[in-house]
């Protein structure tokens, strides 16, 4: 949905549509398969000045310091991204009680603490939170927020209009 609304009021993303829409998320996933090897491999970030990249928040510590970075970082209800996991689980065919959900949840919660504490000391990071479940339900209070840390440029009318609740399916 981020990427989406990003688009929307007018920043470029970098995609390359290897990974299409399903039945998980039917508007698309908006991801480019390089940032799996950021660790490795992050030649390609000169080329991402002034877009949108969707990066999961396990590789943001492999981002190089000698790039300015701002973050949109998503918040969501820990039970809802549980449900969401073991759906996709379910649709792929793969076991979804190799791990308990409170262990699950407790691992999250923990991963979570040490990239927003490694964020917090990053000099050339810029951060916000943004919940997801409150832009589901009042959308306008957080796209203005992110117009203002994005520069105040951003068409917010378009990107409000991108929320869809109908994709808000696992619900705690």
């Amino acid at each position: 949905m981020m990427m989406s609304m990003l688009v929307a009021g007018g920043i470029p993303a970098i995609t390359d549509t290897i990974r299409t829409a399903d039945e998980d998320n039917p508007k698309g996933y908006f991801e480019l398969e390089k940032v799996k090897e950021l660790a490795r491999d992050h030649g390609w970030l000169g080329e991402a000045h002034s877009h949108a990249v969707k990066i999961i928040s396990a590789l943001l510590k492999h981002l190089p310091s000698d790039y300015r970075y701002k973050i949109i970082f998503m918040r969501r209800n820990m039970q809802e991204i549980l449900a969401s996991q073991r759906q996709m689980l379910i649709r792929r065919g793969e076991a979804t009680d190799a791990v308990s959900d409170e262990r699950m949840a407790e691992m999250f919660r923990k991963h979570l603490a040490e990239v927003e504490g490694w964020l917090a000391k990053q000099p050339n990071i810029e951060v916000i939170y943004v919940n997801y479940n409150q832009m589901l339900e009042a959308p306008a209070e957080p796209v203005e927020t992110i117009n203002n840390f994005l520069g105040g440029q951003l068409n917010t009318a378009a990107m409000t209009a991108v929320v869809d609740k109908t994709l808000h399916r696992q619900r705690a």
